[in-house]
């Protein structure tokens, strides 16, 4: 803080020495006429001027007063300075009157031994207060200038004060308490740091109506479950986001990490403003409708299971083949939504009998197809999933979805399919020749999202490194130059859900993502939003690149023309599938054969020559530890 830089322990004992003087001779003009002063008590004030530039100073610093940051000066503070005063002060009345008997000096006035200990004590005491008042005055003008996210703390008892003065002493967290709400009816229309309390905790829904909050903090360690419940639940609805601040026994316990208390926001690590969502044509093309998500337990398919659930669709169709995660969405979306018609299928997409069933019970009118295995190193290691679950699970449900007139399918898929390196990548390219190929076959509105890494995700880069980070490090990069495009999860979702209301014959549409991010700047952004320095303590470490990888990812191939669409941030990408019709369907019945016969080889081979651009043989046996 700038106030330690200004007065430093010499500059304030300097000050001392003035205002020990000024005590001094205050003390006597208190006391005296100054015509008296000046005929008879100058050669007693000299005297016990010096006494007292002998003795306070020493004293102080052996309390203390000179090793104490000041900024942060609180009560036990002011206790000190009464003892380090009132004990400098004995000294200097002590010594005084052992030298009061000499005929050159006189006698003291008694009351001018008071006086001085009052005035030590005021100057003393003002000086180390108005250091305290200046932090505090640098803090909050920092804090109002910088455009702060303005927090509602409910709660208004010490772990509500903790965390005001935890946000007022640290304008970098960019969070300025606004207001409190407590149902002590002792503390309503109170101040506590400067922070009003405006309401008890009846009153948040409607304090989110009538003020601008960007932040909720429930700062009650010991609150009921039912009161953090129906907290997150108005927070929820009016969509607010909050947290909730720890016990300091679970801190100190270990129950919970610090790192509770510092939660990484991140469109922090984008490094461009997030995607708009045009919101009349989405809802336009979801609300009344029958909509069928797959894959719905994971990060993209349940992100788009909220989303539309707000779009009020006639029913919404889970299916996935993991059944926690699947329980665990549709526990979330019956919470939420309640009057939602919802049903949870758990089904593996490559069961063709299953999905005909499926799709036949509920008739879907929008499918959105997330389901697919994503983990790049993972499917290096097991191609014939990759091949049985990207491309014939997409294969089943773009039939079930012919056969039953489903008007609108979307699929998901992703920058690793250009020009790819992985089996994962390359098992997703061939399946967007297949929503491709029946889009163009049927004439249908089937069409697909393209789009890079995804933050914070399930498998993807920001969880690792989180998990390294919260293990003391290091985080593994592969190269200091590989670079990524990025997008969070909403973005994504927007993207796809623009999508199904925009294609009309087999579209490949692209995010415009502005410039990819280097993997390196990430983890130290990361690390940096977590309170801690690269370097310092988290080490980052280089693993180096394999054979086959590349430093950055394309999201079309090299000499593609794409056209703008009327979404500034959304692309149409000219693209014809290299594989069609009969082509298409014969690669395809030879690469499940592969993997049914279980020879990964010549399914990466197969791919390497049938994929455009595809480089999949050169990639070696991938190293788990680092993620791009």
């Amino acid at each position: 803080m700038r106030i330690r830089t200004v007065l430093r322990d010499h500059n304030l004992q300097y000050l001392d020495f003035l205002l020990i003087a000024v005590s001094v001779v205050g003390s006597y003009l208190l006391r005296l006429e100054i015509s008296h002063f000046f005929r008879d008590y100058v050669p007693n004030a000299l005297l016990m001027l010096l006494v007292a530039w002998l003795i306070k100073p020493f004293v102080y610093r052996q309390f203390g007063l000179y090793k104490r940051v000041w900024a942060y000066a609180s009560t036990p503070e002011l206790k000190l300075i009464a003892k380090a005063v009132s004990a400098a002060s004995l000294l200097v009345l002590a010594l005084s009157l052992l030298i009061r008997t000499i005929p050159l000096f006189g006698a003291v006035p008694r009351s001018v031994y008071v006086i001085d200990w009052l005035f030590s004590m005021l100057t003393v005491g003002s000086v180390r207060l108005a250091l305290r008042l200046l932090a505090e005055s640098q803090v909050n003008q920092s804090i109002t200038s910088d455009g702060s996210r303005q927090v509602l703390i409910v709660g208004a008892g010490d772990a509500g004060a903790l965390v005001v003065r935890e946000l007022q002493k640290n304008p970098q967290i960019n969070l300025s308490p606004a207001a409190f709400l407590d149902d002590d009816p002792e503390k309503q229309r109170r101040q506590i740091h400067g922070v009003p309390v405006v309401g008890m905790l009846q009153d948040l829904a409607a304090e989110l109506e009538t003020r601008r909050f960007d932040e909720v903090i429930v700062s009650i360690p010991s609150a009921p479950g039912s009161v953090v419940r129906d907290v997150a639940e108005v927070c929820r609805n009016r969509n607010v986001p909050f947290r909730t601040m720890p016990g300091i026994y679970e801190l100190i316990g270990g129950v919970v990490s610090v790192s509770r208390l510092r939660e990484v926001n991140i469109t922090d690590l984008l490094r461009r403003e997030p995607v708009d969502i045009d919101n009349t044509r989405v809802g336009l093309s979801l609300r009344g409708k029958r909509i069928l998500i797959t894959g719905a337990g994971g990060s993209i398919a349940s992100e788009l299971c909220r989303q539309i659930a707000r779009w009020a669709p006639t029913e919404l169709t889970l299916v996935g083949h993991g059944e926690n995660s699947i329980f665990d969405i549709m526990l979330e979306l019956e919470e939420n939504f309640p009057s939602l018609p919802l049903h949870a299928l758990i089904a593996d997409i490559r069961d063709m009998e299953r999905l005909r069933l499926i799709f036949g019970n509920r008739r879907p009118q929008v499918i959105f197809h997330a389901a697919a295995h994503k983990h790049v190193h993972l499917m290096e290691l097991n191609v014939e999933e990759a091949v049985t679950n990207n491309i014939l699970g997409t294969l089943n449900v773009v039939n079930s979805a012919l056969a039953n007139e489903v008007d609108h399918l979307v699929m998901v898929s992703t920058d690793k399919a250009v020009r790819p390196t992985s089996v994962m990548g390359a098992t997703k390219r061939i399946a967007e020749m297949v929503i491709q190929d029946s889009a163009h076959r049927s004439g249908r509105s089937y069409s697909v999202v393209r789009f890079g890494n995804v933050l914070d995700s399930r498998g993807s880069v920001v969880p690792l490194f989180k998990r390294q980070i919260a293990h003391g490090g290091p985080i593994t990069v592969t190269h200091p130059d590989v670079e990524r495009y990025f997008m969070t999860i909403p973005e994504a979702v927007h993207l796809v859900l623009q999508a199904s209301s925009m294609g009309q014959n087999g579209e490949m549409f692209v995010l415009d993502m502005g410039q990819p991010v280097r993997i390196l700047d990430l983890a130290e952004d990361l690390i940096k939003l977590s309170g801690l320095e690269p370097g310092e303590d988290i080490e980052i470490e280089f693993t180096g690149m394999r054979p086959g990888e590349k430093l950055t990812e394309e999201l079309w191939d090299e000499g593609a023309d794409y056209q703008p669409t009327d979404h500034p941030d959304i692309n149409r990408l000219d693209d014809e599938p290299f594989l069609n019709g009969k082509a298409l369907k014969q690669t395809i019945d030879e690469l499940i054969r592969l993997a049914h016969e279980g020879d990964a080889p010549a399914i990466v081979q197969l791919l390497d020559e049938l994929v455009p651009g595809a480089k999949i043989r050169s990639t070696p046996p991938p190293d788990l530890r680092s993620v791009v």
